[in-house]
């Protein structure tokens, strides 16, 4: 708020994601704010390959002062198929009315990079692993690193993912688990592939008796040359996970050729084609977890989780990224709006978890729901055929159904808050 000014406010942000780099980015902005991003990794690099960007997330980094930075390949057209047979089953087209809003395939380095370049210099340490997280009654939270540094913050926000150890820290009793997904990706020359049929044509699911396909281009090639465009493919394999003996704890490790084509050796000729023609040793792995909603993202009114950290879902909507950086600009906008009403930094965790606690609570109720389908398709249908399965699920992507997550304008969201907070008086918070 203009005019309005606060002590020092310390900030610790762990993990140098999407949400720690957006949390960095926005908080700098606020005055007599002292951000530092802890990430654990020798070096900021984004694992996997491509991300998905779309209205909602093209819209947070507008805010951010990003969009401009991240360009790729536009997805004019999505085609889900049997994966068996290559039979398209369902087409969706772009609906973004104005073309820069359209959804859009990046390399996650592209995202990353543009994040970066927007990142004050000087807020980044690498090699940071937190070891452990305490609250100090009345002085801030102590947070202790691995190679013995310790630090003392007002403020702490975890964008350590999935795996959150701030997470694990302020609520130890909450717990992940090996969800039975099984995530293989990469990126190659688009020259690999150019030749089989439909490949390249149009983005693509091709869905299986246990799992699915995806292909996509993620250029831009007005920006790249034809021949040095990448093609992305994401293969997943689920079974029951608690037929999985092994512990499975892997993020981005080694995956070998064959280990992956195991898994498809069933799937339409063209499938198989393209997953032989990956060069050994690019593929990488990650084993999907995820555990019940939290009742709150906030705690000792200090801490405040964003992203897979205060919604650990792996990429149930594939609009990850976009949830983790709209999370941060809502904290960034609470922050300063409590000010004005001479309240405490607790008040504004508050206001945080009263706008994204709900939004979280009902993917969790989408995701219930949608198996609920699924299942009472079955139990209605003992002998469900393929086929018959395939249409269920395939009828459950996207579509307006959704439209208040891929169509989610955050600013909107806050201001809606803003106006919600004045017509009803409410010009503080207990």
């Amino acid at each position: 708020m203009p005019g309005a000014t606060f002590p020092i406010l310390r900030v610790a942000i762990v993990g140098g994601g999407p949400g720690g780099l957006s949390s960095a980015i926005a908080l700098s902005k606020l005055p007599n704010v002292e951000v530092t991003i802890y990430e654990k990794a020798k070096e900021l690099q984004e694992i996997g390959a491509g991300i998905q960007i779309g209205y909602n997330c093209w819209k947070v980094l507008e805010l951010l002062g990003v969009g401009r930075g991240v360009r790729g390949h536009v997805q004019e057209t999505i085609i889900h198929r049997n994966g068996l047979n290559g039979k398209p089953l369902r087409e969706q087209k772009s609906t973004a009315a104005e073309p820069r809003y359209r959804g859009q395939r990046v390399r996650r380095t592209r995202l990353q990079a543009a994040l970066i370049a927007k990142v004050p210099e000087g807020v980044i340490k690498l090699r940071k692993r937190l070891i452990s997280l305490t609250n100090v009654e009345g002085g801030g939270v102590h947070l202790v690193f691995e190679d013995g540094e310790e630090v003392i913050a007002d403020l702490v926000i975890g964008g350590d993912g999935i795996r959150s150890v701030v997470r694990e820290s302020v609520f130890p009793d909450h717990a992940i688990q090996f969800t039975g997904r099984t995530i293989w990706r990469v990126i190659i020359p688009k020259s690999l592939i150019l030749d089989i049929p439909e490949m390249t044509s149009s983005t693509a699911w091709w869905h299986g008796t246990a799992g699915h396909f995806y292909n996509c281009l993620v250029d831009d090639p007005s920006e790249i040359p034809e021949d040095e465009q990448m093609f992305e493919i994401a293969v997943h394999n689920v079974v029951p996970a608690a037929t999985v003996k092994e512990k499975r704890f892997s993020w981005g490790i080694p995956a070998t050729n064959e280990r992956v084509e195991s898994h498809f050796t069933e799937y339409d000729p063209r499938v198989r084609d393209a997953l032989s023609r990956v060069p050994q040793g690019l593929w990488k792995e990650f084993s999907s977890f995820s555990g019940p909603r939290l009742k709150k993202l906030i705690a000792w009114d200090k801490v405040v989780l964003i992203g897979d950290a205060s919604h650990p879902l792996t990429g149930a909507f594939g609009s990850g990224a976009a949830f983790a950086m709209q999370d941060s600009w809502i904290l960034a906008q609470a922050i300063p709006h409590t000010l004005s009403f001479s309240q405490p930094l607790a008040s504004a965790l508050d206001i945080f978890d009263s706008i994204r606690s709900p939004y979280y609570q009902r993917m969790y109720e989408h995701l219930d729901h949608q198996g609920k389908k699924i299942q009472d398709a079955k139990t209605n249908n003992p002998q469900q055929t393929f086929e018959e399965s395939l249409d269920v699920k395939v009828k459950s992507f996207g579509g307006e159904a959704l439209s208040w997550i891929y169509q989610n304008d955050i600013q909107e969201v806050w201001e809606e808050f803003v106006r919600n907070e004045k017509e009803h008086g409410k010009q503080s918070l207990k």
